[in-house]
């Protein structure tokens, strides 16, 4: 809230807990200094108070601390009382069973995507994932397709700097970025060509629930299983699905 007074101490300790949660690997003491610049007897502190709390877990035997129970019961009342959650549950099941292939529903987070819900391809070969995770916005098909709706004011604070490459196909220029997001518009659907994970491509629609778009549903499938006419058909499924969502978003909301 503008003018609000930041109490500093609450700052510090949500900072601990949300760079843990993005974290792949536990941390010690003194990489969590180093990275959030907090004095080793500060962060001592706020470790053991978020440590008692259940927000954070330590292991004693490598000194390293990894993101807690807690944060994982918050994170699902959360998704559980999201109403987009709810309301695209059965578009979800639908899109998978017709695709057969792993479909997710993201929202944008900063400069990150966060799987909001998801649903398992059939097939062994498939994309991991998980709810709740965060990837770069920009390396993502679901990413993508909302950055690409994004007024240019916007899209400048969901970029991180560097664009840094998760994979030799990700596009880390930010010309060529904006040139692939004005294609992005101008089809109306987002690509991820193995720019977040290799062997995988993925395509997204953007919902209208809200402007500008906060939200999008995708479709993740891997190169061996793409054939000629994938793409048609599951842009078309997308976008069926999309519009279902965003009809049942709109009937709720009078």
């Amino acid at each position: 809230m503008p003018g609000s007074k930041v109490v500093r101490s609450v700052d510090r300790a949500l900072e601990i807990v949300e760079l843990l949660a993005r974290s792949e690997r536990p941390q010690t003491l003194a990489e969590l200094s180093a990275t959030l610049d907090i004095p080793k007897s500060t962060l001592h502190a706020l470790l053991w108070t978020l440590t008692g709390r259940g927000w954070i877990e330590s292991d004693e035997a490598s000194g390293r601390f990894r993101i807690g129970l807690h944060a994982l019961l918050v994170g699902r009342s959360y998704v559980e009382s999201d109403n987009l959650v709810a309301l695209a549950a059965a578009v979800l099941d639908q899109l998978a069973a017709e695709t057969g292939e792993t479909v997710h529903l993201g929202r944008l987070d900063g400069t990150s995507i966060v799987y909001l819900d998801k649903r398992e391809s059939v097939h062994p070969l498939r994309l991991f994932s998980a709810i709740g995770r965060h990837l770069p916005a920009f390396t993502t098909a679901l990413g993508k397709s909302i950055l690409a709706g994004l007024p240019d004011d916007q899209l400048e604070t969901h970029l991180p700097r560097p664009l840094t490459r998760l994979t030799p196909h990700t596009i880390a220029d930010l010309k060529a970025l904006r040139a692939d997001l004005a294609l992005t518009r101008e089809r109306g659907y987002a690509v991820d060509n193995e720019e977040n994970s290799e062997g995988i491509k993925g395509f997204a629609v953007a919902l209208g629930t809200t402007n500008p778009p906060h939200d999008a549903v995708s479709c993740a499938i891997p190169i061996a299983r793409l054939h000629d006419d994938t793409e048609e058909a599951v842009v078309a499924r997308l976008r069926e699905a999309a519009g279902r969502i965003n009809g049942r978003v709109s009937s709720r909301a009078f």
